[in-house]
């Protein structure tokens, strides 16, 4: 059949295809610009993620606006190629990528990038030639895209991909663990809470604070000894170190686990299922809280919003209780839940985002009965905090709403301060100062940055104010320390340190991108998990940042807190954990 010149482009007189590329290049270098300059300049604001995101989006518009009105193509060719490259994005994004939609947009931007590469380096080849290797490039780049499987991002955003017939970092764990173990010990020595242990999130007090343990801090004489290391199922929570027992939680195929591991061989005594598995884009699958040990029970809320409490010697179901029930009402948000449990008064405090004033709730430790909810909290990732201000003892909740303060027995509102973030969350826990002080952390969205509040109580109430806000510090998911008059953390992905009267940064470091922070006090040194392989040791002065020693750790990010307890270093993360011995002084 014959084809009118309508119908197709007319080439040149040298029988080339004359396509107008430099219209491309510029589209393809500010889509680059746009991905990458926001998170260097204003990392974490809609800027970072608008760009990250949106800019591949925008770009691929506007390589087709520039394809059918700009290129100086005619006829099919000016649909044809269009077609080709948006089609298999759709099929894509419903069909292998419809869990992990984040990858579209990176794809978008490797094909865009892959078409005006060839036409650029193609000037010379023959009309055929070039229409022909256009059309295998855009089909042939999105065959490999459709290959590839997006294991999460790090915390710059920058995706990790495998083959898609590669086995998972789970799938390794479920291989090498095996079959199902025999059931728990019908009986085993109590667990007790006692000197020196790590009983949950951050600590004894959640805050990150280790005291009473002086380390050798001369690694290349004293260097941390492996005691064991294997795998583990995915999970984003740290350890709880008791006795000579950890907890922790693990995804394991189709449930999530409570898991008892021995502290001295890494053995594993006790694992607790339930049905339930969260997945997200980003951080990937698996629980994303810490365990909590109290009154010889482990307390343990899962990604799905489920809380139970075991038995902590054997791992047999006390109770269980879930936060989105309609008592509560509340909603799996974005990343799931990552309420590490605490413990006091009597009940047991977890985020619930519950509506209708539900965002807080309080379960009866011997019952799992619902207590109270109460609060503003929507959107958070934080978990209830314990304070004594004003000599007052009260369960903070840090969220979306800002800081809201609770009497733990009943759930009154003692207090609260409203720092809103329309849209966006809050991750990390509060900083206790004093009395009447305390930082809260905001890392993304317009609010960005640390507040010093001052709490108050007098005999009409009490008067919440903040001291000063700064944007010198601001951590994201990364909890930090509060050392001599100084707080340690990280902002964005540099260790920094800001001072405490003023919030003026003096002095950040970039070399462990989004890595957690815990303090040995009595030595003065931060140890420092890097974001990937290794741990450093770091001194906690606000003179300067002074590396004292690192060692390499574990493969793969690393987002888990670290723990030291009875002389160990104790790390995880999705897909490995270990235990150091460490020289002590």
């Amino acid at each position: 059949m014959a084809v009118s010149l309508s119908d197709t482009d007319i080439p040149a007189a040298d029988g080339r295809w004359p396509v107008r590329v430099w219209p491309g290049v510029l589209i393809v270098l500010a889509v680059a610009a746009l991905v990458v300059v926001p998170p260097l300049v204003v990392p974490n604001t809609m800027l970072h993620f608008g760009g990250l995101f949106g800019g591949p989006a925008l770009g691929a518009l506007a390589l087709v606006g520039w394809w059918t009105f700009a290129a100086r193509v005619r006829g099919r060719d000016r649909w044809l190629y269009p077609v080709l490259f948006l089609v298999p994005a759709v099929v894509l994004a419903a069909t292998v990528f419809r869990t992990a939609p984040i990858a579209i947009p990176f794809a978008l931007g490797a094909v865009s990038a892959a078409w005006v590469v060839w036409l650029a380096a193609t000037p010379g080849l023959a009309a055929p030639a070039r229409r022909v290797g256009l059309a295998a490039v855009l089909l042939g780049g999105w065959a490999v895209i459709g290959l590839l499987r997006f294991d999460g991002a790090d915390g710059d955003l920058i995706p990790a991909v495998s083959w898609r017939w590669q086995p998972t970092a789970e799938d390794r764990f479920l291989a090498e663990r095996g079959g199902d173990r025999d059931g728990p010990p019908a009986t085993a020595k109590p667990v007790v809470v006692g000197p020196g242990d790590w009983p949950g999130f951050r600590g004894p007090n959640r805050d990150g604070r280790l005291t009473g343990v002086t380390i050798d801090t001369d690694w290349t004489t004293n260097p941390p000894e492996l005691v064991w290391k294997h795998r583990v199922g995915p999970g984003w929570g740290s350890f709880a170190a008791v006795g000579d027992r950890l907890f922790t939680q693990e995804q394991r195929g189709p449930d999530e686990a409570v898991v008892c591991y021995a502290a001295d061989t890494g053995a594993e005594v006790w694992e607790h299922r339930q049905p339930g598995r969260f997945a997200e884009a980003l951080g990937g699958v698996g629980p994303r809280a810490t365990p909590t040990v109290h009154g010889g029970r482990v307390y343990a809320q899962g990604a799905t919003g489920k809380l139970v409490c075991l038995d902590a010697a054997t791992g047999k179901p006390v109770w269980t209780a879930d936060v989105t029930d309609p008592a509560v009402g509340g909603k799996v948000s974005q990343w799931g839940y990552a309420s590490s449990p605490l413990v006091t008064d009597g009940v047991v405090i977890v985020y619930a985002g519950g509506p209708g004033g539900k965002g807080t709730a309080a379960y009866r430790v011997d019952t799992g009965v619902l207590a109270w909810a109460a609060g503003n909290a929507a959107h958070g990732y934080s978990s209830a905090h314990p304070a004594a201000l004003g000599g007052v003892p009260q369960a903070l909740m840090v969220s979306d709403y800002g800081v809201e303060s609770f009497n733990p027995a009943d759930g009154r509102v003692l207090w609260e301060h409203k720092w809103h973030v329309a849209g966006m969350n809050r991750v990390t826990q509060p900083a206790i100062l004093s009395d009447t002080d305390l930082l809260v952390f905001t890392g993304v969205g317009p609010q960005q940055g640390t507040r010093r509040l001052r709490v108050t109580k007098n005999p009409d109430g009490w008067d919440v104010r903040p001291v000063w806000t700064s944007r010198d510090l601001k951590p994201y998911y990364n909890d930090g320390v509060v050392h001599g008059g100084h707080a340690y953390g990280f902002d964005d992905a540099r260790l920094a340190c800001i001072d405490l009267e003023t919030g003026e940064r003096l002095w950040q470091h970039g070399g462990y991108k989004h890595g957690q922070v815990l303090l040995l006090a009595d030595p003065g040194v931060l140890l420092v998990q890097a974001e990937f392989d290794r741990v450093a040791l770091v001194r906690a002065t606000p003179d300067g940042h002074e590396e004292l020693a690192q060692f390499p750790t574990l493969p793969g990010k690393t987002w888990n807190h670290p723990v030291v307890a009875h002389g160990r270093l104790y790390i995880r993360n999705g897909e490995w954990a270990a235990a150091y011995r460490l020289a002590t002084k």
